[in-house]
């Protein structure tokens, strides 16, 4: 299944220090998931993604052809559909993670644009997809919304929004300690890998927690800190309405039942 942080996220690179920081400080810097070290550790950390094919059978479902796929990050599914014959584009704010994705085997049938949607030039798409956590990454709500106007107007009528948004009331993250998150992983040229996770705070729908990478081979350490947004169903499908979709169907994750929205919006009241 996908990472808890996901390929693109509110995300605060830095090298580990010992020096204390607030947590206003800790979350005030940029988001971008663009450091290219980490950007390459993504697929090897996150090997299994069968979590991808429930969302390549809904698009199959629709009978969807031209794909946006929104927060590609490293492009696995993106060059999954396009091995499928889809016509697919990727767009993604990180330019390490496009990188990657664009040394992928099926990357030249991939059209990449590094940016958001508002950078995406060209519409009539049949379905647009945000996997994982993209679409919790949009922590203020006018920020959300504009995302979710954009896509609608690079969708055709009719055309199906598919994300997936994890249910606050799960409240998962009571198990992200770095005791319960705590993997090794070696890695091909680059060794050993360890990584945890350890929440910073929960409050006002929002969550933060950082990531840790630790580097046997050098002793290095690289700290990740990212921020999702925990909407409601309730808030999830207002802000669709607002934005011109009407609610299809709201299905569970099948690798994370009872943990996972999974909304297949339309595009107006086209069929």
């Amino acid at each position: 299944m996908a990472r808890l942080s996901g390929p693109v996220g509110q995300r605060i690179l830095r090298p580990a220090s010992s020096g204390k920081r607030t947590m206003s400080q800790e979350l005030e810097a940029d988001a971008c998931f663009a450091d290219a070290r980490l950007a390459e550790l993504y697929d090897p950390l996150d090997p299994d993604r069968s979590d991808l094919e429930p969302y390549a059978q809904i698009i199959d479902s629709v009978g969807a052809r031209k794909i946006l796929d929104v927060g590609c990050g490293t492009g696995t599914f993106a060059c999954l559909l396009a091995a499928r014959g889809l016509q697919v584009t990727g767009v993604d704010p990180a330019r390490a993670s496009l990188a990657v994705a664009g040394a992928k085997l099926q990357a030249a049938g991939v059209q990449w644009i590094h940016g958001t949607v508002e950078d995406v030039p060209t519409g009539d798409f049949d379905a647009a997809v945000m996997t994982a956590n993209v679409a919790m990454v949009f922590t203020d709500d006018a920020q959300w919304q504009r995302t979710l106007e954009r896509i609608a107007q690079l969708l055709k009528p009719g055309g199906r929004l598919i994300f997936e948004a994890r249910r606050p009331e799960a409240r998962a993250w009571l198990s992200w300690t770095p005791e319960l998150t705590r993997e090794r992983t070696v890695i091909d040229q680059l060794g050993p890998v360890t990584t945890w996770i350890e929440v910073l705070d929960y409050a006002d729908e929002l969550l933060s927690f950082r990531e840790t990478f630790h580097f046997e081979q050098d002793g290095s350490e690289l700290v990740s800190h990212s921020t999702l947004r925990y909407r409601t169903r309730e808030e999830l499908t207002r802000s669709l309405e607002t934005a011109g979709f009407m609610v299809q169907s709201v299905q569970e994750a099948p690798d994370r039942p009872g943990r996972q929205f999974v909304f297949i919006a339309r595009h107006g009241t086209s069929d």
